[in-house]
């Protein structure tokens, strides 16, 4: 990097180190810390969802997609909107009329703290492996960017993140994230306005060019939409579960609309989201394919096209803005999950008895763990975004299982419960080795953890469950 891409990125990291330490001042308890006094924005939170679940997967592996196929992952992020959709009807409502703190306090509430525990501990397994192999994403790009090795990038990427996040707490973290969604989006645009400048050629060739080329292909008819994942069936329909079991029963997401001041300011900003992501997919995918043009389509690395592009062909100032893009993109969901991971520790599996100081010592101790694992990842075979995807899908449907027992007015045994949720999970193993496309795990799971858990229930009752057992 030249010094003033340099002194750019430099800049970008202090300003997010020294708003997150000014936020901290006011954080007085671990409710400021871990929810920011219920006093959230709509559309700061909006923006906050929108860059934790996207991030560096969207940053790093969207665009590649496009490079190296087309924009049938688009699919999905129609079926996002409907997944939160069913959010914003189905479960917001529930979280808001107990009062929560944290999601799983209504597991908690309905079927006891043995489930709670169960449910936190599911979410915790996932988030962690989630976002430990996001911050292996980013790790790659910077070590790219940067010639850094893999370890060196991703403890950098930690320390900094981990700065803001133990002080700032909840509230600079939807802030910072507010901004840091803005700075990328606007380096996927600046990308494609980089390449229509540089090859002097109206959009509308180009455009033409890449339709020819079947680049621009949104609606995939294949016919196996069992075996395909963006099949537009599967892609569509398997998007929407995906999207309401993460924005509904991940309470990484929902922290950040449960910190909204009522249920309809919370609603505006879980279903907004859903179009934000449709659209800034959309800009990424463009850029991949605009980046495809302009290389020539020439063989790159998976996952490291848009960074080969960064290093290798923008001007100076311009490469030190997508750096900071590339580092804000990172930062995002690492922030979100040290949050959620302590929020869920905290509430969850100590009861809410801790201190403000404490909950902080329990963010160090999630950063750590999750700069610890994240070298481990190995994503050579498959795109880093599909990898992320498909690990979600292991969970979610038995936890959405648990959420929609939850509704019931029939009490079931935790041995019941427990049986059903082992078996959602275990059956995912099983869906993967016969070959089932990944966008079908969730509806499989959910379905086998109502059945066995009925079942069970049944079993062990000798009868039909109902309200009085």
């Amino acid at each position: 990097m030249q010094p003033l891409d340099l002194s750019i990125v430099l800049l970008f990291l202090a300003a997010n180190t020294l708003f997150g330490l000014w936020h901290g001042r006011s954080n007085k308890s671990t409710g400021d810390y871990f929810l920011g006094g219920h006093k959230l924005p709509w559309i700061a939170s909006m923006f906050s969802i929108v860059a934790s679940e996207t991030s560096m997967l969207t940053f790093v592996s969207v665009p590649g997609l496009a490079y190296r196929g087309d924009w049938t992952f688009l699919q999905l992020a129609m079926g996002y909107i409907v997944g939160r959709i069913l959010v914003s009807t189905i479960l917001l409502p529930l979280y808001f009329s107990h009062g929560v703190n944290s999601i799983y306090q209504v597991i908690g509430i309905r079927f006891g703290q043995k489930m709670q525990k169960v449910a936190s501990i599911v979410f915790l397994v996932t988030r962690t492996l989630g976002d430990a192999l996001r911050l292996f994403a980013a790790g790659a790009i910077v070590e790219v960017v940067t010639g850094w090795s893999l370890p060196l990038s991703i403890i950098v990427i930690g320390l900094v993140t981990l700065v803001y996040t133990l002080f700032g707490g909840i509230k600079a973290v939807v802030w910072l994230e507010s901004f840091q969604f803005g700075l990328y989006l606007a380096g996927g645009l600046l990308s494609i306005g980089f390449v229509l400048h540089a090859m002097g050629t109206p959009m509308p060739d180009l455009l033409s060019r890449l339709e020819a080329a079947g680049k621009l292909r949104i609606i995939n008819h294949d016919s196996h939409i069992f075996t395909v994942p963006l099949t537009f069936f599967g892609a569509f329909f398997g998007g929407a579960l995906l999207s309401l079991c993460s924005h509904g029963v991940d309470h990484m997401m929902v922290q950040r609309v449960l910190g909204c001041t009522n249920l309809s300011a919370a609603r505006k900003a879980m279903v907004g989201s859903g179009f934000f992501v449709l659209f800034q997919f959309s800009v990424f995918l463009l850029a991949g394919s605009m980046i495809y043009l302009f290389m020539q389509g020439a063989p790159i690395q998976k996952d490291r096209e848009f960074a080969n592009f960064i290093v290798h062909h923008l001007p100076i100032g311009l490469k030190g803005l997508l750096i900071a893009g590339v580092l804000s993109a990172a930062m995002s969901t690492h922030s979100s999950a040290i949050n959620s991971l302590a929020s869920s520790t905290v509430n969850d599996l100590l009861g809410g008895r801790a201190t403000l100081g404490t909950s902080r010592l329990i963010s160090l101790a999630w950063a750590v763990l999750l700069v610890a694992i994240a070298p481990l990842f190995d994503a050579r075979n498959e795109a880093i975004v599909m990898l992320g995807l498909e690990i979600a899908s292991f969970t979610y449907g038995g936890l959405l299982g648990l959420f929609l027992l939850s509704k019931s007015s029939r009490s079931y045994r935790t041995a019941s419960l427990g049986t059903g949720l082992l078996a959602s999970m275990l059956v995912v193993f099983l869906l993967k080795l016969v070959g089932l496309a990944w966008t079908w795990y969730i509806a499989v799971s959910v379905v086998v953890n109502l059945t066995v858990t009925i079942g069970m229930e049944r079993l062990l009752t000798g009868r039909r469950p109902d309200s009085g057992q």
